[in-house]
């Protein structure tokens, strides 16, 4: 059994902001777990700029953004595991993981800080009718194969979704040649940011089809065309309205969902209304020293705002964690202070 007084689930901003803050009130003996190869995110497939305004009054890329805190993570004495998948947590406080080089491991944590971050919906989330060719990707998946692994995924696509995500890889697509026939969204107006409204669609003659939607797929082994149509006020299709558009890849940008399996298997409550963790002002879960924070709780438009929150997550992890240890009178390192902390 591993003893740390705070354990950070979630290496992309709100875990990172959140493992630094927490160091800084003087927390000493932090652990943060990352599924991915590096610490960052989703910010290392995010090479637009856009990052940064509101903490440092700078326009950055996303991996310049991550840099900024990674750097930090780099220079303090945290304990970072990446490629590590957290198995289960439990409302006592406790981490089982696993990776390559520590096998499995067991945890024991005064605090719990929850950074796991969200999910992008599905076709099956939002039930496309059609054959599964190849072609149909998420807007996230779109973005890291291209960005980081180096792939073309198509040379015609249309974007089902306004979604910043989708608004940001319509541009990109145009950039590295592809074409984007449409931008699809069946709301009356764009969920994305008007700047990439802006930025990205309308300064590269993109049509941005509103009251739209995709009604089915065609295609055997590779995507040939999608089928839309008009919606009504219900959102359903209207009969009479169908178009077909001739392409090789359909994005979708329909919606996030945050990541909280790890959560729910430990019986922490979530908030009906977004799917998100239900938090109090201080971040702190159902469960006693469990807080969470960034998009696990709410999806958030801006990466400065999820590192806010994060920060506000760190401080209060701490806040509990030297209250506890002042009450007890035990120092942090002493192997029985959680279970008389309790």
């Amino acid at each position: 059994m591993k003893r740390f007084e705070l354990a950070v689930i979630g290496g992309g901003p709100a875990g990172l902001a959140a493992a630094l803050e927490a160091r800084k009130r003087g927390i000493q003996r932090i652990i943060l777990l990352e599924r991915e190869r590096e610490l960052g995110g989703i910010l290392q497939q995010c090479v637009h700029s856009g990052f940064g305004l509101h903490l440092f009054n700078e326009e950055l890329t996303g991996p310049e953004y991550a840099e900024r805190f990674i750097e930090s993570i780099g220079q303090s004495d945290i304990v970072c595991k990446t490629d590590t998948t957290v198995l289960e947590i439990t409302d006592l406080r406790t981490v089982t993981a696993v990776n390559d080089t520590d096998g499995y491991m067991e945890i024991e944590a005064q605090a719990i800080v929850l950074a796991t971050g969200c999910r992008e919906r599905t076709r099956e989330a939002i039930g496309i009718p059609g054959d599964r060719p190849a072609g149909i990707l998420t807007a996230g998946s779109a973005q890291r194969f291209m960005n980081l692994e180096g792939y073309r995924i198509g040379k015609r696509a249309v974007i089902l979704g306004s979604g910043d995500v989708g608004l940001i890889m319509a541009r990109r697509l145009t950039l590295e040649g592809s074409e984007v026939a449409a931008v699809v969204e069946a709301m009356p107006a764009p969920s994305g940011l008007r700047r990439n409204v802006i930025q990205c669609l309308d300064d590269f003659g993109i049509p941005l089809l509103l009251g739209h939607t995709v009604t089915s797929v065609i295609g055997k082994n590779r995507l040939e065309g999608v089928r839309i149509a008009q919606v009504d006020s219900r959102m359903e299709p209207v009969a009479g309205t169908e178009t077909l558009i001739p392409c090789d890849a359909l994005l979708l940008s329909v919606g996030l969902i945050p990541e909280n399996e790890l959560a729910l298997q430990a019986g922490i409550a979530i908030n009906e209304d977004n799917q998100g963790l239900d938090v109090d002002e201080r971040m702190q879960t159902s469960a006693e020293g469990i807080f969470a924070c960034g998009n696990s709780v709410s999806i958030h438009s801006l990466a400065d705002y999820v590192t806010i929150q994060g920060r506000l997550a760190g401080r209060s992890a701490a806040s509990f964690i030297l209250d506890r240890q002042r009450r007890t009178g035990l120092d942090p390192d002493h192997p029985d202070r959680r279970h008389m902390a309790r």
